[in-house]
């Protein structure tokens, strides 16, 4: 099933200086996934920021899974 991330992702230049966020917090996405990447689980985060929901933190996830789907990468060649 594919999350719509933007039903729970604000990019707006007046909230956390343009940074995408939580509709209706200032956690940055990154701030999210980061916290996933450290090994953080949906709980701690929930525990950590209690104002996010597992829904927040899946579209987080498919907001930067995007991202990077959209990303044009270029290698840097020695």
């Amino acid at each position: 099933m594919e999350r719509r991330w933007q039903d729970r992702v604000l990019i707006a230049p007046d909230i956390h200086h343009g940074d995408p966020c939580i509709i209706g917090t200032r956690i940055p996405v990154a701030t999210i996934v980061g916290s996933l990447a450290d090994g953080m689980t949906f709980a701690e985060i929930i525990e950590n920021y209690p104002q996010l929901t597992k829904t927040d933190i899946q579209a987080a996830l498919a907001y930067a899974a995007d991202v990077m789907r959209n990303e044009i990468v270029l290698p840097i060649l020695p």
